[in-house]
């Protein structure tokens, strides 16, 4: 292992770099005994590679985000993590960083610049990106380093993130750790490429192959990359090439490597070779190189004091309920001033001019939202009035923007994402899901995102481009969903969607856009999120609807001439209980409309609570009115027979005469 080439160093940075690489490595050695002695329940080891998680620690500067993986505790040892602290996390006590709800390198933490993985491989790369842009927006000349392994970069996340890096300009180091397998997989069968750094040329963007066991090499390869990437952002692939001396995971073992490959690996031990270096070249003696290890066997033993106590842990369900979203004081805006009849598209532009100048840390992308206006020209004119550095046209991507939406939020912005048609929201949903939703009950981290979601069928537009999709996400804990009905209520909501530093789904229904019409006030306004609006008041049925369903409700009370009650829910997630249960009590009779298709849709659940919570003011059972349960289909006569409405005057005959 050629160390020669990077003289240089004095010996107290020598000292500094051994330090941190032996680190990690002893802490491993007392989780493994730990692990044996079921003080931890799992462990993901990165014996053998530590030189590039120290190395490339050591040459960013300490408030530069790092986005590591299971196999780089040389990051948080070396950002100088509190021992005690790491402990409690592995153990999953109350005082780490996750409090319990997470393992492992799954939490962040801004003190440190560190935000951990989850389990979903290669999804914090688009995070970083959003990071770096934040830095870059604000002049902030920082670069962002995102972990892969070789494994990782099968996915398309992989692929989204580097992607839209490169057409931004981002100055984000993708540091790929190939150890040759992911999991069991060898190299072979998960790419065809000679290596990993070749990706790149697809890009357009640099790469490097450097050795990932040579510390020294991996320090200064890195603290040159990020300087340069700190004068000229851009992306860059670095591929260390190294090995893990044991399994994926303890329980997943080595079998499948051949003793010759390890005992080749076992020779390029950076530990080992690095120690040999410093000694045949008298940089440290065999008594200082004691001192350290005996000095960091000390701090493992003190913080290793927390597996013995008791875990004060408490265990309440109203303390998880607490942590789902972040907690704020909604500033309440009455409507007021004068007036404008507006269609529901235009007081959706009208809200987000607002909010654009509201906030000026406020970040729009999406597809062909820039000087197109996007496809239902709700954008038209903003790039000329706020700039593409705030209106932010994406490649044809959905997964990328939305991890860049949280990066965007760690790095101290607000973030709205459109996505074209909600049906495409599917090719993202990892990141809403699994960051978005639970970021914040993980580790504290907050998501201000807004996702606008255009929904809905009735144009004959087929299975992709007409569903209604809210149901997916009606069952993830930590998202907020929002679907209004009318221009005035758009417009308040939506508003009121922004100023909410949670993750908020805000779907709008296409057919709605240009097809009704309100006087809405010009003015600033919020409508509270979680508040339903009772727009009828009557004593022989109760509708209770969302988004289209509404207006098809106000159809058939007017034709059938009902004395009805009408609760537009206005939000899902979290709905109006206290109104719904007056409505029932208004009327005895309840009707659950929506577009969504029956089975698994939310009027199940709605209707489910009513059994549940209201059942001695009811007269009659509570009736759903829902879409089939099938595709919905590009035949206009087939796209009506499927929606709910063809059979909504039906039931509610049925119901009148129960």
């Amino acid at each position: 292992m050629d160390f020669e080439k990077f003289k240089g160093l004095n010996p107290d940075k020598h000292n500094e770099i051994f330090s941190a690489l032996i680190r990690p490595r002893m802490i491993e050695k007392k989780m493994l005994k730990l692990l044996r002695q079921g003080q931890i329940s799992k462990w993901f080891s990165g014996i053998g590679q530590e030189a590039i998680a120290v190395g490339a620690t050591l040459a960013l500067e300490q408030d530069e985000y790092i986005f590591p993986l299971h196999r780089n505790l040389g990051v948080f040892t070396t950002r100088n993590i509190p021992l005690k602290k790491l402990f409690e996390q592995w153990k999953g006590s109350s005082d780490g960083f996750t409090k319990g709800r997470d393992r492992s390198f799954h939490f962040g933490t801004l003190d440190y610049h560190i935000i951990g993985m989850i389990s979903h491989l290669g999804s914090m790369l688009s995070v970083a990106d959003g990071v770096s842009l934040a830095h870059k927006l604000d002049g902030k000349q920082k670069v962002s380093l995102a972990f892969s392994g070789d494994g990782g970069t099968s996915e398309g996340e992989f692929h989204e993130a580097i992607n839209l890096a490169a057409v931004w300009d981002l100055p984000v180091i993708f540091l790929i750790e190939n150890n040759g397998y992911g999991l069991s997989t060898p190299s072979q069968d998960q790419f065809r490429c000679n290596h990993i750094a070749d990706k790149a040329i697809g890009y357009g963007i640099d790469s490097k192959i450097i050795d990932g066991n040579n510390i020294l090499e991996v320090f200064h390869e890195v603290s040159s990359i990020a300087a340069d990437l700190r004068k000229n952002p851009r992306p860059f692939l670095l591929e260390c090439k190294t090995f893990r001396m044991r399994g994926h995971e303890e329980a997943s073992g080595t079998k499948y490597v051949s003793k010759e490959l390890m005992d080749e690996w076992k020779k390029k031990d950076p530990i080992l070779n690095y120690e040999n270096y410093l000694v045949d070249n008298n940089i440290l003696i065999d008594g200082q190189i004691q001192q350290i290890k005996e000095q960091i066997f000390e701090e493992i033993s003190e913080a290793a004091s927390v597996f013995s106590k008791i875990d004060s842990l408490e265990v309440t369900s109203q303390n998880e309920l607490n942590d789902l979203f972040r907690e704020y004081l909604p500033i309440k805006i009455t409507p007021h001033g004068e007036t404008k009849e507006f269609r529901f598209i235009d007081a959706i532009q009208e809200a987000l001019k607002i909010a654009m100048k509201k906030y000026d840390n406020l970040i729009f992308m999406g597809q062909d939202i820039g000087s197109y206006g996007g496809v239902f020209k709700i954008t038209e004119g903003f790039v000329e009035e706020f700039g593409e550095s705030r209106v932010r046209n994406t490649p044809i991507s959905e997964a990328a923007p939305l991890g860049a939406a949280l990066g965007l939020t760690i790095g101290g912005k607000k973030a709205m994402v459109e996505m074209q048609f909600a049906d495409f929201v599917s090719c993202g949903f990892n990141q809403i899901a699994n960051n978005l939703a639970k970021t914040h009950y993980r580790w504290g981290q907050n998501s201000d995102v807004v996702i606008r979601m255009p929904t809905g069928g009735g144009a004959a537009a087929g299975p992709f481009h007409s569903q209604s999709n809210e149901a997916w996400f009606f069952h993830i804990p930590g998202l907020k969903i929002v679907y209004p009905s009318t221009p005035s209520d758009a417009k308040g909501l939506l508003l009121a969607s922004f100023e909410d530093p949670n993750p908020v789904l805000f779907f709008e229904h296409k057919g709605l856009y240009r097809s009704i019409r309100e006087d809405v006030h010009t003015q600033e306004y919020t409508i509270a999120i979680g508040k339903a609006k009772t727009l009828l008041e009557g004593e022989e049925i109760t509708f209770i609807s969302y988004g289209l369903g509404v207006h098809w409700c106000m159809e058939v009370i007017d034709e059938l001439n009902i004395d009805a009650t009408l609760i537009d829910l206005r939000t899902l997630v979290p709905w109006d209980k206290e109104l719904v249960e007056e409505g029932v009590k208004s009327t005895g009779k309840v009707i659950v409309v929506h577009e969504d298709t029956e089975q698994g849709g939310i009027g199940g659940e709605i209707s489910a609570w009513i059994g549940e919570h209201c059942f001695q003011h009811l007269d009659a059972p509570v009736m759903r009115v829902c879409s089939l349960d099938t595709p919905i289909p590009f035949n206009e006569n087939l796209e009506q027979n499927f929606m709910a409405k063809s059979r909504l005057k039906d039931k509610v005959i049925q119901l009148i005469n129960w």
